[in-house]
């Protein structure tokens, strides 16, 4: 269903759960029927009474009943029947509100990290992780709670007013409106909190993203923060947002805290109206007395629980809040979508093309302007250049995290857009210069995505990637858990675990992005020596910063400003004397050898 933030929470929410609506109008109904049984004591009562007082002229004597006696005992078996159905229908409502609150809850957690998980990457570039955080617990909780418990004290509420005040105007209409003469003051007061409350609460959601997103932030930051002793700093930043999040918090509890004491003034006019008009009638014999001890007793049922309101409307409020939340996140659209031209792996030859891409990000000028660049089927292709150059930038393109503004980009003459997104991934292996490891062992962090992979075939990459000295080395060799992030390993160790888990992906391209950035020379050398075992029979990228990671590459392409300043082979370049031939120099040390050579 078409939803816009425009709507209100609660219809955008009804339209979300549209398979759940046979469920809500069963508990709705149980929570009417509960409320409708649990009105009957005061009724009862007054029946009683009216046995006692009026003996066989009572309501019971005209259904049949003559003996007062067997009108208390049919008065009882009535009572009983009422007790046992109320009962049912609690159970019946508790069941059915907190069960499809839990679904709701589960099902708009799951959409909704799925949801995220397909929003093109531009879109993370504004959001914190703390805040999407925050929507995804805190937010989808808050709306739970009131599914829960909120939701059916609404509807009890109504269900009371209703049926109590056509009650009162059916049995004493004379006295009903000073009953009634407070509850318009109560509507008025209970909705103009409620429109006070909405931006306050929406605040509070405001506040909190804010607080997970600075947590968040820091406890990902720690060693940096250890590094450079700005714990200080940091406590401060965040006691200054906590402090944002409680002051909030408090501007809505003052306004929410004050509707109750205000609510119950308005309720106490009410009863005693009922008390001493309906007395005074039942005094002179135009009111019966079980109708008047009916009146008292409703007086209490109807108005008491309005008291309630306030912390009613405080629930729904904030559930409201988080509701505008969650949903206006679901219904963040997707700019980059998925192609419906599947791709068969096994007929990839991986021939990539760049037909004059023109790509800028976000609010920067841009970064390539009418590129072009063929790599053939096959080959082993080098990027080298300084940084902001758009090396990487190539590479986003190509798995479609980001989109270009102007030209297009095919593999095997097939233009990605077209191509099913799955697919087009699931042809590329990635291994990038900022490695992430999930927690868990050796062995599962390699299979990622490649779950039925046999641990024998495991093994032989980690030895590819030349990775088995120092897995074998630990405690528990591939069984060995990483911890949170790999925090356990060094960064060269993450790094050739992510080279073994695109090898084991054995996909028909390879993206090496700055592979050895973080690896020792020995283990460069190592990985340099198996870099011919590792791209046979697929097509390599190869970005480095380090030249003699590609001076074995089938060609070598220089970026300077986002366009090729130069190509070709490893001694090709050397002899032009270009920027590659002067990077290698200062790299090799051949420059400083030679200024020092002049000076001397």
């Amino acid at each position: 269903a078409k939803t816009t933030s425009g709507e209100h929470p609660l219809s955008r929410l009804w339209n979300q759960a549209k398979g759940h609506r046979s469920k809500i109008v069963a508990a709705v109904s149980f929570s009417f029927l509960n409320k409708l049984f649990d009105l009957a004591p005061p009724v009862l009562i007054g029946a009683a009474v009216d046995i006692v007082v009026e003996r066989e002229e009572s309501l019971f004597a005209q259904l049949g009943f003559k003996d007062p006696t067997e009108q208390l005992i049919a008065l009882a078996v009535v009572t009983v029947i009422v007790w046992m159905l109320e009962s049912v229908f609690e159970y019946l409502l508790e069941w059915t509100w907190r069960n499809l609150a839990q679904t709701i809850q589960h099902e708009l957690r799951v959409e909704a990290y799925s949801h995220i998980q397909d929003l093109e990457m531009a879109y993370f570039h504004d959001q914190s992780t703390g805040s999407l955080m925050s929507i995804l617990n805190d937010d989808i909780n808050q709306l739970e709670r009131f599914l829960d418990q909120g939701a059916n004290d609404i509807i009890q509420v109504l269900t009371t007013a209703i049926l109590v005040s056509g009650a009162f105007f059916y049995l004493a209409p004379n006295v009903a409106w000073m009953a009634m003469l407070p509850v318009p003051f109560i509507l008025f007061g209970s909705f103009r909190f409620q429109r006070m409350l909405t931006e306050r609460y929406a605040d509070v959601r405001a506040k909190v993203g804010d607080l997970n997103g600075q947590l968040a932030n820091n406890l990902t930051g720690i060693a940096t923060i250890k590094s450079f002793t700005t714990e200080d700093y940091e406590a401060e930043r965040i006691t200054a947002v906590s402090e944002a999040y409680r002051q909030s918090n408090r501007s809505a509890i003052m306004l929410s805290a004050a509707f109750s004491p205000l609510i119950r003034m308005f309720i106490v006019v009410g009863f005693t109206a009922t008390l001493i008009w309906g007395g005074k009638l039942a005094l002179a014999g135009d009111l019966p007395v079980g109708t008047y001890s009916v009146l008292v007793f409703m007086t209490q049922r109807l108005l008491w629980p309005l008291t309630r309101l306030g912390r009613t409307f405080d629930l729904y409020q904030r559930a409201m809040a988080s509701t505008r939340r969650v949903l206006d996140l679901l219904h963040t659209p997707i700019t980059i979508a998925s192609g419906e031209k599947h791709l068969e792996r096994e007929k990839i030859k991986g021939a990539i093309q760049f037909h004059d891409v023109t790509f800028a990000y976000p609010d920067r000028d841009p970064i390539l302007q009418n590129f072009s660049l063929e790599i053939p089927a096959g080959a082993t292709i080098g990027l080298v250049g300084s940084t902001g150059s758009g090396k990487t930038t190539l590479i986003n393109l190509l798995l479609r995290f980001y989109e270009p503004q102007d030209g297009k980009i095919t593999i095997d003459g097939e233009s990605l857009e077209e191509l099913d997104m799955r697919d087009l991934r699931g042809a590329i292996g990635l291994v990038s210069q900022h490695t992430f490891l999930f927690h868990g062992s050796v062995e599962e962090n390699v299979a990622y995505g490649t779950f039925s992979a046999k641990r024998e075939r495991v093994l032989e990459v980690l030895d590819s990637a030349e990775a088995s000295e120092f897995v074998d080395d630990l405690p528990d060799g591939v069984d060995t858990t990483v911890g949170e992030r790999g925090e356990t390993l060094s960064g060269g160790q993450r790094q050739r675990l992510s080279i073994a888990r695109a090898l084991l992906k054995d996909p028909p391209v390879l993206i090496l992005d700055e592979a050895t950035s973080a690896v020792d020379n020995e283990t460069e050398a190592a990985l340099q020596r198996s870099l011919d075992a590792i791209s046979a029979d697929r097509t390599t990228i190869v970005i480095a910063h380090r030249l003699s990671t590609v001076r074995n590459a089938d060609m070598i392409v220089v970026l300077d400003g986002g366009t090729i300043a130069e190509r070709g082979k490893h001694e090709e370049l050397l002899e032009k004397g270009g920027i590659y031939a002067r990077l290698w120099s200062v790299q090799t040390g051949e420059a400083d050898a030679h200024r020092l050579s002049e000076s001397a």
